[in-house]
Protein backbone atom coordinates (compact mmCIF):
# COMPACT_ATOMS: atom_id res chain seq x y z
CA UNK A 1 0.00 0.00 0.00
CA UNK A 2 1.42 3.39 -1.02
CA UNK A 3 1.14 5.89 1.82
CA UNK A 4 3.21 8.55 0.06
CA UNK A 5 1.65 12.01 0.33
CA UNK A 6 1.56 13.48 -3.22
CA UNK A 7 1.86 17.04 -1.80
CA UNK A 8 5.16 16.27 -0.08
CA UNK A 9 8.37 17.27 -1.93
CA UNK A 10 12.01 16.84 -0.89
CA UNK A 11 14.33 19.54 -2.22
CA UNK A 12 18.13 19.73 -2.25
CA UNK A 13 18.72 23.31 -1.04
CA UNK A 14 22.35 23.32 -2.26
CA UNK A 15 23.71 25.43 0.58
CA UNK A 16 20.60 27.56 1.17
CA UNK A 17 19.21 25.57 4.10
CA UNK A 18 20.96 27.54 6.86
CA UNK A 19 19.81 30.89 5.47
CA UNK A 20 16.29 29.54 4.87
CA UNK A 21 15.94 28.20 8.42
CA UNK A 22 17.33 31.43 9.91
CA UNK A 23 14.94 33.53 7.81
CA UNK A 24 11.94 31.40 8.81
CA UNK A 25 12.95 31.63 12.49
CA UNK A 26 13.33 35.42 12.27
CA UNK A 27 9.76 35.57 10.92
CA UNK A 28 8.55 33.13 13.58
CA UNK A 29 7.11 30.73 11.06
CA UNK A 30 7.89 27.25 9.82
CA UNK A 31 10.17 26.60 6.87
CA UNK A 32 7.23 24.84 5.17
CA UNK A 33 5.03 27.97 5.31
CA UNK A 34 7.85 30.12 3.93
CA UNK A 35 8.61 27.68 1.09
CA UNK A 36 4.94 27.16 0.15
CA UNK A 37 4.41 30.92 -0.08
CA UNK A 38 7.56 31.39 -2.20
CA UNK A 39 6.55 28.56 -4.55
CA UNK A 40 2.98 29.90 -4.89
CA UNK A 41 4.41 33.35 -5.69
CA UNK A 42 6.89 31.90 -8.22
CA UNK A 43 4.13 29.94 -9.94
CA UNK A 44 1.89 32.99 -10.06
CA UNK A 45 -0.66 31.22 -7.88
CA UNK A 46 -0.47 33.39 -4.76
CA UNK A 47 -4.01 34.64 -5.45
CA UNK A 48 -5.25 31.02 -5.44
CA UNK A 49 -3.87 30.56 -1.94
CA UNK A 50 -4.98 33.65 0.03
CA UNK A 51 -3.92 32.01 3.32
CA UNK A 52 -0.30 31.98 2.11
CA UNK A 53 -0.48 35.68 1.18
CA UNK A 54 -2.17 36.52 4.49
CA UNK A 55 0.57 34.63 6.34
CA UNK A 56 3.16 36.68 4.45
CA UNK A 57 1.49 39.97 5.30
CA UNK A 58 0.96 39.00 8.93
CA UNK A 59 4.64 38.25 9.41
CA UNK A 60 5.84 41.66 8.27
CA UNK A 61 6.96 42.64 11.72
CA UNK A 62 9.49 40.75 13.78
CA UNK A 63 9.30 40.47 17.53
CA UNK A 64 12.34 40.81 19.77
CA UNK A 65 11.43 37.51 21.42
CA UNK A 66 12.18 35.74 18.14
CA UNK A 67 15.89 36.12 18.93
CA UNK A 68 15.51 34.20 22.18
CA UNK A 69 15.73 30.45 22.45
CA UNK A 70 12.66 28.86 20.90
CA UNK A 71 11.11 25.43 20.84
CA UNK A 72 8.67 24.02 18.35
CA UNK A 73 5.37 23.17 20.00
CA UNK A 74 2.68 20.99 18.49
CA UNK A 75 -0.80 21.45 19.92
CA UNK A 76 -4.14 19.89 19.15
CA UNK A 77 -7.06 22.23 18.55
CA UNK A 78 -10.53 21.71 17.22
CA UNK A 79 -11.06 22.93 13.67
CA UNK A 80 -13.02 25.91 15.01
CA UNK A 81 -10.24 26.81 17.46
CA UNK A 82 -7.60 26.54 14.74
CA UNK A 83 -9.67 28.81 12.49
CA UNK A 84 -10.12 31.28 15.35
CA UNK A 85 -6.35 31.27 15.94
CA UNK A 86 -5.67 31.90 12.24
CA UNK A 87 -8.30 34.67 12.00
CA UNK A 88 -7.06 36.32 15.21
CA UNK A 89 -3.41 36.24 14.14
CA UNK A 90 -4.27 37.69 10.71
CA UNK A 91 -6.36 40.45 12.30
CA UNK A 92 -3.49 41.26 14.69
CA UNK A 93 -0.97 41.25 11.84
CA UNK A 94 1.14 38.58 13.55
CA UNK A 95 2.24 35.03 12.82
CA UNK A 96 0.24 32.38 14.65
CA UNK A 97 3.20 31.71 16.96
CA UNK A 98 3.67 35.39 17.83
CA UNK A 99 -0.09 35.79 18.31
CA UNK A 100 -0.31 32.78 20.61
CA UNK A 101 2.72 34.05 22.58
CA UNK A 102 0.99 37.41 22.94
CA UNK A 103 -2.19 35.76 24.21
CA UNK A 104 -0.19 33.74 26.73
CA UNK A 105 1.63 36.90 27.87
CA UNK A 106 -1.74 38.64 28.28
CA UNK A 107 -0.99 41.55 25.95
CA UNK A 108 -4.11 43.73 26.26
CA UNK A 109 -4.21 44.64 22.55
CA UNK A 110 -4.70 40.93 21.83
CA UNK A 111 -6.85 39.88 24.77
CA UNK A 112 -9.21 42.85 25.15
CA UNK A 113 -10.85 42.55 21.77
CA UNK A 114 -9.23 45.83 20.68
CA UNK A 115 -8.16 45.83 17.06
CA UNK A 116 -4.35 46.00 17.14
CA UNK A 117 -4.16 47.02 13.48
CA UNK A 118 -6.51 49.96 14.14
CA UNK A 119 -4.44 51.03 17.17
CA UNK A 120 -1.24 50.96 15.13
CA UNK A 121 -2.96 52.80 12.27
CA UNK A 122 -4.18 55.52 14.66
CA UNK A 123 -0.65 55.93 16.02
CA UNK A 124 0.78 56.11 12.50
CA UNK A 125 -1.73 58.85 11.63
CA UNK A 126 -0.83 60.71 14.81
CA UNK A 127 2.88 60.39 13.98
CA UNK A 128 2.22 61.88 10.53
CA UNK A 129 0.37 64.81 12.11
CA UNK A 130 3.23 65.34 14.56
CA UNK A 131 5.70 65.26 11.68
CA UNK A 132 3.62 67.90 9.87
CA UNK A 133 3.66 69.99 13.04
CA UNK A 134 7.44 69.69 13.15
CA UNK A 135 7.72 71.00 9.57
CA UNK A 136 5.43 73.91 10.42
CA UNK A 137 7.55 74.83 13.44
CA UNK A 138 10.68 74.79 11.28
CA UNK A 139 8.96 77.02 8.71
CA UNK A 140 7.85 79.38 11.49
CA UNK A 141 11.38 79.50 12.90
CA UNK A 142 12.77 80.33 9.46
CA UNK A 143 10.23 83.15 9.01
CA UNK A 144 10.98 84.59 12.45
CA UNK A 145 14.73 84.42 11.75
CA UNK A 146 14.08 86.42 8.59
CA UNK A 147 11.98 88.90 10.65
CA UNK A 148 8.99 88.14 8.42
CA UNK A 149 6.34 88.66 11.11
CA UNK A 150 3.41 88.99 8.67
CA UNK A 151 3.91 85.49 7.24
CA UNK A 152 4.78 84.10 10.70
CA UNK A 153 1.35 85.18 12.01
CA UNK A 154 -0.23 82.48 9.82
CA UNK A 155 1.19 79.91 12.28
CA UNK A 156 -0.38 81.57 15.33
CA UNK A 157 -3.41 79.23 15.46
CA UNK A 158 -1.10 76.23 15.25
CA UNK A 159 0.90 77.52 18.22
CA UNK A 160 -2.28 78.03 20.23
CA UNK A 161 -3.19 74.32 19.90
CA UNK A 162 0.36 72.92 19.88
CA UNK A 163 0.35 71.87 23.55
CA UNK A 164 -2.94 69.98 23.16
CA UNK A 165 -1.84 68.32 19.90
CA UNK A 166 1.41 67.03 21.41
CA UNK A 167 -0.33 65.93 24.63
CA UNK A 168 -2.96 64.03 22.57
CA UNK A 169 -0.23 62.27 20.55
CA UNK A 170 1.76 61.30 23.65
CA UNK A 171 -1.38 60.01 25.40
CA UNK A 172 -2.28 57.92 22.36
CA UNK A 173 1.28 56.56 22.04
CA UNK A 174 1.41 55.71 25.76
CA UNK A 175 -1.94 53.90 25.59
CA UNK A 176 -0.79 51.85 22.61
CA UNK A 177 2.46 50.93 24.34
CA UNK A 178 0.50 49.77 27.39
CA UNK A 179 -1.80 47.72 25.14
CA UNK A 180 1.20 46.07 23.47
CA UNK A 181 3.08 45.28 26.71
CA UNK A 182 2.46 41.96 28.47
CA UNK A 183 0.50 42.07 31.71
CA UNK A 184 2.46 41.43 34.87
CA UNK A 185 6.20 40.93 35.06
CA UNK A 186 7.84 39.65 31.91
CA UNK A 187 9.62 36.31 31.87
CA UNK A 188 12.94 38.15 31.54
CA UNK A 189 12.24 40.30 34.61
CA UNK A 190 11.18 37.21 36.58
CA UNK A 191 14.32 35.36 35.45
CA UNK A 192 16.56 38.25 36.58
CA UNK A 193 14.77 38.43 39.93
CA UNK A 194 15.30 34.70 40.52
CA UNK A 195 19.08 34.88 40.02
Amino acid sequence: MNTHNPDFVTVDMRGLKTALVAHAQSRRESVSVLVRRAVARELGQAASFPQLVADSESNSESIAASRKSQVKLSIRLTTAEAMQLAVGSRAAGLSRGAYLSGLIAGIPALTSGANRAELVSALTTSNAQLSSLSRSIHALTRLLTQSNVQKALVYRDMLDTLDGDIHRHLTQAAALMVDLRPRGPSAETTHRANR
